[in-house]
């Protein structure tokens, strides 16, 4: 039998440290496991696309050997792809985001909003439990991608932030 008591005293131990997980085992077999964030269960590994090289134009003349065929495919495959100029803020859960504190309160944030780190973002409501989300960056609010009252996955953006701007 499971004391309620227990795992609500060990959930608020994880939740008030810097520890992120920890399972516990009984020697009746039980085992109990508490994480802050959410495993990911059947994780799926997709290898990376492999570079393709670039078409030449009709009017241009054939490769004369295979060493500049190859010399060609490697300068291909070293151009990378540009860096978004805007950092992205996820959400480190499922849950129910809320852009203000309370309902009919006004936003934490609207576009265009200089914010700091450390300033709440907005809350994910899990398990009727408040989570508040904070910048770990500083910037300007460019996009607010998350709906007031809906439903939010782990991982997904909720914001868009200019660090320069």
């Amino acid at each position: 039998m499971i004391d309620l008591r227990y795992v609500k005293k060990l959930i608020e131990m994880i939740d008030e440290s810097t520890v992120d997980s920890i399972e516990i085992s009984s020697d009746k077999g039980m085992k109990i496991r508490i994480s802050k964030t959410p495993q990911q269960r059947g994780a799926v590994q997709v290898a990376a696309p492999m570079a393709m090289p670039a078409l030449l134009p009709a009017a241009a003349p054939a490769v004369a050997s295979a060493a500049e065929a190859n010399s060609s495919a490697v300068e291909v495959a070293k151009v990378e792809p540009p860096k978004p100029k805007y950092l992205e803020v996820k959400s480190p859960m499922v849950g129910t985001y809320y852009g203000a504190p309370e309902p009919g309160a006004k936003p934490y944030l609207t576009v265009g909003d200089r914010i700091g780190k450390g300033q709440i973002l907005c809350i994910i409501e899990a398990m009727k439990i408040m989570n508040e989300i904070e910048s770990e960056f500083d910037g300007v609010v460019k996009e607010i991608l998350a709906q007031n009252a809906h439903p939010v996955e782990y991982g997904q953006v909720l914001f868009r932030i200019d660090p320069n701007g």
